[in-house]
C-alpha cells in the first residue's frame, strides 16, 4: 500500500531506503482512485522515530493511503524539534470535523501516572470520544490500549513488579479472526511496559473479545465485537534496536534496568538482537487496513462529515 506522505518527511528516504512504497503528495494527486484515511496520534517523544516504524508497516499493501499525523497540543514535546511539528502535525480542532477510515494511537512514557494526571488526558479523551463516531476502526497500542479500556470499559491497569521488557511468545485465541489471516498459531511481539491489563477484567465486558495472550507477558490483543476498536499492549511496530536502545538509556540514567529477554541471541547485551517478530508485525498491520479498514469501511464514509481538508 502506497502510503502518500510530504516529500520532505524525515521517514521518507530511510523507508525508500529499505524498498519501501511511499508516494508524494504530488504523485498522489495524478491518481484517480478513493485513497484511505488514516490518522496517526502520535504521543510517544521520539516522534519521527515512532512516525517511522508505523509508516514502514501501513506502506506494505496495494491501496493509497493519505496519513494525517496529529499532536495534542496540552504536550510540549521536549525530543521532537517545533519546527517538524508545525510542519507535519495537525492538532485534533484542526481534524475534528473530518472522518477517517482508520486511526492508530501510539503509546506513551506515561505509565508511572494515573490516567487523570496526564496533561493532555482531557485532549486524548475527547480524541477518543471522537474516534468512536469519527473513525471507522481504530487501533491503540501499549499505554493508549490501557488509556482507552480504562476510558470506555472502566478497565483498570496495574502495576507491575519490574518492567516488562522483552520478546514474547503468543498464543492465537481466535485463529478465524480476520487479524490472524495467514499467522502461525503462535507469533513473536515485543514488550515494553511497567504496567498491564488483565485478562479477567477483560473478561467480565460482553462488548470485548481477547485474541492473543502470552504465559509470560499476559493479555496482549484485545477487540471490540464490533471490530471498530483494538487493542495491543504489545509493541509490533518496534525496530530491531528499539529494546536496545531503551535498555542501554536506562542504564545511562542508573536504574538498573534488566535485559530485554529473549532479545539477545544466549540473553548477552554484547549480542546484535535477532529480528524475530518483523513477518507477523507487517502481516497483522496489512491484516488490519485490509479487513477491518478498507473492505468494511463505506465507501462515502470519509465524507459524511463534510470534510474542512484543511
Amino acid at each position: 500500500m502506497p502510503i502518500k506522505i510530504p516529500a520532505d518527511l524525515p521517514a521518507r528516504l530511510e523507508l525508500e531506503n529499505e524498498n519501501i512504497f511511499v508516494m508524494t503528495e504530488e504523485r498522489a494527486r495524478s491518481q484517480d482512485i478513493r485513497p484511505l484515511e488514516l490518522a496517526i496520534v502520535n504521543l510517544m517523544p521520539t516522534k519521527i522515530a515512532t512516525e517511522t516504524q508505523l509508516l514502514r508497516l501501513l506502506g506494505n499493501s496495494p491501496l493509497q493511503v493519505n496519513i494525517t499525523l496529529l499532536r495534542t497540543m496540552q504536550h510540549e514535546s521536549k525530543n521532537t524539534p517545533l519546527q517538524h511539528l508545525e510542519r507535519f502535525y495537525r492538532t485534533f480542532e484542526q481534524i475534528r470535523n473530518r472522518r477517517f477510515d482508520g486511526m492508530v494511537v501510539t503509546g506513551a512514557p506515561v505509565e508511572h501516572l494515573p490516567f487523570e494526571a496526564v496533561d493532555y488526558w482531557q485532549e486524548l479523551r475527547d480524541i477518543m470520544e471522537y474516534a468512536n463516531s469519527h473513525v471507522y476502526s481504530t487501533l491503540y497500542i501499549c499505554w493508549a490500549a490501557q488509556a482507552a479500556l480504562y476510558h470506555f470499559y472502566g478497565i483498570p491497569k496495574y502495576d507491575l513488579p519490574t518492567k516488562r521488557s522483552g520478546i514474547f511468545r503468543h498464543h492465537v485465541l481466535h485463529a478465524s479472526c480476520r487479524l490472524f489471516r495467514g499467522f502461525d498459531d503462535e507469533f513473536p511481539a515485543p514488550h515494553s511496559r511497567h504496567t498491564e491489563i488483565r485478562a479477567e477484567d477483560v473478561a467480565k465486558v460482553p462488548n470485548l473479545r481477547i485474541l492473543a495472550e502470552s504465559d509470560e507477558a499476559g493479555l496482549t490483543l484485545v477487540e471490540s465485537v464490533d471490530h471498530k476498536q483494538v487493542f495491543m499492549t504489545g509493541h509490533l511496530e518496534y525496530d530491531r534496536g528499539t529494546l536496545d536502545a531503551e535498555y542501554r538509556r536506562d542504564l545511562l540514567r542508573g536504574m538498573n534496568p534488566q535485559p530485554p529477554l529473549h532479545y539477545y541471541p544466549q540473553e548477552d547485551p554484547q549480542r546484535m538482537p535477532l529480528m524475530t517478530w518483523r513477518a507477523h508485525a507487517h502481516l497483522f498491520y496489512s491484516n488490519w487496513l485490509n479487513y477491518y479498514v478498507y473492505q468494511d469501511t463505506p465507501f462515502d464514509f470519509t465524507r459524511e462529515a463534510g470534510d474542512d481538508n484543511v
